[in-house]
């Protein structure tokens, strides 16, 4: 039995397939998706979404939104989105460097909120990349 996976962003369809199983990063912690599982809506939090294939595991760095399960289709509308195999390491590792130095040169709290943002931002795509790279 599988899954009807559908990840949106405002511009483009970064996923839409059947998968075996996924795990979200949610407002409230991590959680896994499996068929058949409970109807639920839920916020979608700045991390991860593992998707589970037949016998492999793809990663995607999410950048909040939210999120509907029922009927065996979860539809994630996400701020944005990037399968991490997309992701280009060299770049990634910079925007991280140049985030931490944001958040470090930021003056006032609405500066450290952005920075922090960022930084969080760019720490999901560098641990996507990570993920793949240690499977």
């Amino acid at each position: 039995m599988t899954l009807n996976l559908s990840v949106l962003t405002p511009t483009r369809i970064v996923w839409d397939s059947e998968v075996k199983e996924i795990i979200l990063s949610t407002n409230s912690g991590q959680i896994g998706i499996l068929p058949n599982h409970a109807p639920i809506a839920t916020a979608v939090d700045i991390g991860l979404l593992r998707i589970r294939l037949t016998d492999q595991w793809v990663t995607v760095a999410l950048m909040g939104g939210f999120a509907r399960v029922g009927n065996n289709e979860i539809t994630i509308l996400g701020n944005d989105a990037e399968i991490s195999t997309d992701i280009d390491p060299q770049e990634a590792q910079e925007a991280l460097e140049k985030a931490e130095e944001n958040l470090r040169k930021a003056e006032g709290k609405r500066q450290a909120i952005e920075a922090n943002l960022a930084l969080r931002r760019a720490k999901t795509r560098v641990e996507a990349i990570n993920v793949i790279s240690a499977s």
